[in-house]
């Protein structure tokens, strides 16, 4: 039988320069539409064309916003803004009109200094609409302004009626925008929308901005819902409410004013919260009117600053009970909110803008709501006293059922380590303990710390390597002896069954340097959890804090005051200064540290950056699809001590992937 020869490189298919595409205009949206939006149904690329109206009526340039579902599948966007100018571009010679549907990265959002034409807005990084419509089949834009109207027309995201301007008549409105997109099916699963959510969308827009009128209309129902409120936040969250409040709204705003030294002009928040006892919660929030289904760091700022002002009002008035320990989840338990931030330029997490990231607004809205609270809880001593007693039986239940589990293993507990700085709190859902390198890192972490959740051990020097230790030899090393002890888990075997009942930590968090020597430890940290606790992996309490290498100082640029952001690799450093550059900073103007280590890191910074839950970057050790004999066979490489030709042959064929860091 001859043997069939080898395919030549032309039949494969070949590789060479050729073979690399790149992706022009809104290609890339197309080929890969679930990086830019959701598939599920055409709701969130609807959601953009509201968004720009809902922006114009934010800059208190609209009263009125009208959505359309046409017979023919189409949606219409009506507003009464500004109008999209539709003048020649100075610098990209197309009209500006067609440059904000076709390019990506286009847009009035970018101009955020003093004067720009959008201080505080919603819409998407400038991919918004032209996301729209790419994903449409036809787009009709239609702009009226400046005593004029202009027209352009897409499909498929190109231009095919080009723009056409002619003078308003009389039967035109004055100013304003309306956009007809109709999605095309291939880039969703279905291109019905969900009306519930549709609805909601709508209503949220009518609530967060007082006086403008939201409607909908359904050409094939001939139905029309109207949104007008004139009482905002707090008309919304009353309506909604499944329970009776216990006190009344706790409603307010707060906003910084040009002097203000941590946030630029404008930046603050706005929110109604009621707490009740019983029926489900109901929460909501949004960053520039975007609604951020996810939370983020704004309703973080708002449970920070909701549990300082209840504890504040509690220790005032001595009403906490001997031995119950109040914590945040306490005071937020029973808590229903609308909350409403505006930040200057928000981080968010994904292209469909469902959580924001934004660090500083932790501390935004925190710095407006506990003030705020706090007076409100003195004026009226007696609702102040109902809310407290709230949250305290909150506490109580919450103890209650850890000292449950506590009872089951309390018999028989080592004596835990002395230098283990433990947290009060005994209820494995919070509690936390941070293996940390070095005694100086230590002590930073033990002032930084929650010392209600979390707990520190300094380790010294660097943790011996186990692989190769018996099991009935671990505790010969005093480090990994306190490890054991201080975690309440017994070294076992990956076929064991041992006993977890005696786990003092939810999370078992490594936290090292940012550097080579750091990661040194990391490993060898590991190596002893997956050879000797391999259960606390697989049952996931494993976690490795990531602590930045870079810290970049940014001088006042615009209404932006002096800022501080911090980097894990040089990487997210480049990607921080091109921000900073885009924002108008003169090249060189910042400064940037490099961490040497933890050790160099103050309480305050250790805390912001990699001890807040808020704010941290926590990584779980997961065993994942991997065969656990393949990954042992690997380990062994590594960490075998008759391994040298193994680990030379490894070095070898990865070496050029490595980045060396001296």
């Amino acid at each position: 039988m001859p043997v069939k020869p080898l395919p030549t490189p032309a039949a494969l298919g070949a590789y060479s320069e050729g073979s690399i595409r790149v992706l022009k205009g809104l290609e890339p949206v197309k080929q890969r539409p679930g990086m830019y939006t959701r598939t599920d149904n055409p709701l969130h690329v609807i959601q953009e064309v509201l968004d720009n109206a809902a922006d114009e009526a934010l800059a208190g340039h609209g009263k009125k916003i009208k959505v359309a579902l046409n017979a023919d599948g189409s949606v219409t966007v009506d507003d009464d803004g500004r109008g999209i100018p539709f003048g020649m571009h100075p610098e990209e010679k197309a009209p500006v009109i067609e440059l904000v549907f076709t390019r990506l990265h286009a847009g009035g959002k970018f101009d955020k200094g003093k004067g720009g034409a959008y201080s505080f807005s919603g819409g998407l990084h400038g991919v918004g609409v032209s996301v729209t419509n790419a994903l449409g089949k036809r787009l009709e834009a239609t702009s009226y302004r400046e005593g004029s109207v202009a027209r352009i027309v897409f499909e498929g995201g190109d231009v095919t009626d080009a723009l056409q301007v002619r003078k308003a008549a009389d039967g035109d409105r004055k100013t304003g925008t309306s956009v007809r997109v109709w999605p095309d099916p291939k880039y969703f699963e279905s291109v019905a929308l969900p009306m519930a959510e549709l609805a909601h969308l709508l209503r949220s827009k009518a609530v967060l901005m007082p006086g403008v009128t939201v409607s909908l209309w359904n050409e094939k129902t001939k139905d029309t819902q109207t949104w007008l409120y004139k009482g905002g936040l707090g008309d919304y969250l009353m309506q909604s409410l499944a329970g009776e409040p216990v006190i009344p709204l706790f409603s307010g705003e707060g906003f910084a004013d040009a002097q203000h030294d941590s946030f630029a002009e404008g930046e603050g928040a706005q929110w109604c919260v009621a707490f009740t006892e019983d029926g489900a919660c109901l929460r909501e929030s949004y960053v520039n009117l975007i609604p951020t289904s996810a939370g983020g760091t704004h309703e973080s700022g708002l449970r920070d600053g909701l549990f300082t002002a209840v504890k504040s009002f509690i220790d005032l008035h001595s009403l906490l009970p001997k031995g119950v320990k109040l914590m945040p989840e306490d005071v937020f338990a029973r808590a229903s909110y609308v909350l409403s931030a505006k930040v200057l330029d928000p981080q968010f997490q994904g292209q469909i803008k469902e959580r924001l990231n934004s660090r500083d607004a932790v501390r935004l809205v925190s710095s407006f709501v506990r003030p705020a609270l706090e007076l409100w809880l003195n004026q009226h001593v007696d609702y102040g006293k109902k809310l407290a007693e709230l949250a305290i039986k909150a506490a109580q239940t919450r103890q209650r059922a850890g000292q449950k589990v506590e009872k089951r293993k309390s018999s028989g507990v080592a004596v835990l380590p002395g230098k283990l700085t433990d947290c009060e709190s005994r209820d494995l859902a919070y509690n936390e303990v941070f293996l940390v390198e070095g005694d100086s890192a230590g002590g930073s972490a033990k002032m930084g710390r929650d010392k209600e959740s979390q707990a520190i051990l300094p380790l010294r020097g660097k943790v011996l390597n186990t692989w190769e230790v018996d099991r009935d030899r671990l505790f010969a090393n005093t480090e990994i002896h306190d490890i054991s002890v201080a975690i309440g888990v017994d070294p076992h075997g990956p076929n064991d069954s041992p006993d977890m009942s005696g786990l003092r930590y939810g999370k078992v968090c490594i936290l090292s340097d940012a550097d080579v020597d750091g990661s040194h430890i990391q490993v060898l940290l590991l190596t002893l959890f997956f050879r000797h606790f391999p259960k606390l992996i697989e049952t996931g309490h494993v976690f490795v804090a990531r602590p930045p290498l870079f810290r970049v100082d940014a001088p006042a640029r615009g209404k932006k005051p002096a800022s501080k952001a911090y980097a894990l690799d040089e990487g997210e450093m480049s990607a921080i200064l091109d921000k900073l550059r885009k924002e108008g900073v003169r090249e060189g103007a910042w400064s940037i540290s490099r961490f040497k280590g933890l050790g160099e890191m103050n309480a305050e910074q250790l805390w912001d950056t990699t001890l807040n839950p808020d704010t941290r970057r926590l990584l779980p050790v997961m065993l994942g699809d991997i065969d656990f004999g393949q990954t042992e066979a690997l380990i062994t490489k590594l960490m075998g001590k008759g391994e040298a030709a193994a680990r030379r042959e490894l070095m070898e064929i990865h070496g050029d992937s490595v980045e060396i860091d001296v």
